[in-house]
């Protein structure tokens, strides 16, 4: 997820929730000084690179008696209470009108039905810890989406040679052959990528269409509109769920729900105040260790070392991105 720019990166994340992908606008938060990384908020962040993270595990539990649209279903139609119960205690305004929910509508299709079915799909195919780094390309290449698409957030050097690397990184991952070798696996990643896409034009959506509204409303709102979207495609593809399930799929089920998707939220709007958007984009890169190391621990998964070759790059495509860090180098 996940998720995820005055650097675009950081500013598609702030500006619709993700995460992995998932995203939403910081409407009225000001702060009294740049906010930085202390030690409360880098507990924080990793906590939710964790919940993140753990996503693709659970999902690839889940798989092993669930279809991919039924666990995208489940991700948020569970999550929809639990989110809406932080609404109600806030006593945050829900908007009434019909524009207010079609653009929700149309985030929950951008940000969760198409990129949550993608993924999972993905993961029929490849392992979740190869999942999870392909997933990180999202902060890299939804700065060209906004670049191209958002009149403030021009298409520069930084962001275009930034994006490179991240096509690199794929490139060494998939492996060259796979331009004139398609096999499953190649069509696993790619739906992976397909979800990055999405995520991108996300950001773009909510930065246009929902700034209006406060951030944990944008996250109801979106839920909502992914569970309206998603009901009757996962009943027409899948049929009706079952709900005679393991007790290890179910709690699979409920972690990717409440903590990969709930808390998730309400972590990333926390941080977000606390550590500034930009630093928010840090978790993109702690994300695939965690889902690699619960991979490797619980699922016996392993990944060769173009893995993490293409993960190095698409670290480098994410600083280049960011640019502080470039900032740092050269100012040495």
């Amino acid at each position: 997820m996940i998720s995820t720019n005055e650097t675009t990166g950081p500013r598609l994340a702030q500006e619709t929730g993700r995460p992995d992908g998932n995203h939403v606008p910081e409407t009225g938060m000001k702060h009294a000084q740049a906010p930085t990384i202390n030690l409360t908020s880098g507990l924080l962040l990793l906590a939710l690179a964790t919940v993140w993270g753990g996503s693709f595990f659970f999902v690839e539990i889940a798989l092993t008696e669930l279809p991919p649209l039924t666990i995208a279903l489940h991700r948020v139609f569970w999550a929809v209470p639990a989110l809406f119960l932080v609404v109600l205690v806030k006593r945050i305004k829900i908007p009434r009108s019909a524009r207010a929910w079609g653009c929700y509508l149309v985030m929950g299709g951008l940000n969760n039905a198409i990129p949550f079915s993608l993924i999972f799909w993905g993961q029929t195919n490849i392992s979740s810890g190869m999942a999870s780094i392909l997933n990180g390309t999202t902060a890299v290449f939804g700065a060209v989406v906004a670049g191209l698409l958002l009149v403030d957030e021009p298409l520069t050097a930084r962001k275009i040679f930034g994006a490179l690397f991240g096509i690199l990184g794929v490139a060494v991952i998939m492996g060259f052959e796979a331009l004139t070798n398609l096999d499953p696996r190649n069509l696993g990643q790619l739906a992976i990528l397909g979800a990055a896409l999405s995520y991108s034009f996300a950001g773009v959506w909510a930065k246009r269409f929902l700034s209006e509204y406060p951030p944990i409303m944008n996250a109801f709102g979106m839920l909502v509109g992914g569970t309206i979207l998603l009901i009757p495609l996962a009943f027409y593809v899948d049929g009706v769920p079952s709900f005679a399930l393991s007790l290890d799929v179910w709690a699979s089920l409920l972690a990717l729900a409440l903590l990969s998707t709930a808390v998730a939220y309400l972590l990333y709007f926390e941080i977000l105040v606390r550590a500034g958007s930009a630093n928010l984009m840090l978790v993109t890169l702690l994300i695939p260790p965690i889902a690699v190391g619960l991979g490797y621990a619980f699922l016996n998964e392993r990944l060769g070392s173009e893995a993490g070759y293409g993960f190095a790059l698409i670290a480098v495509g994410l600083a280049i991105t960011d640019g502080r860090l470039m900032k740092r180098i050269l100012a040495k």
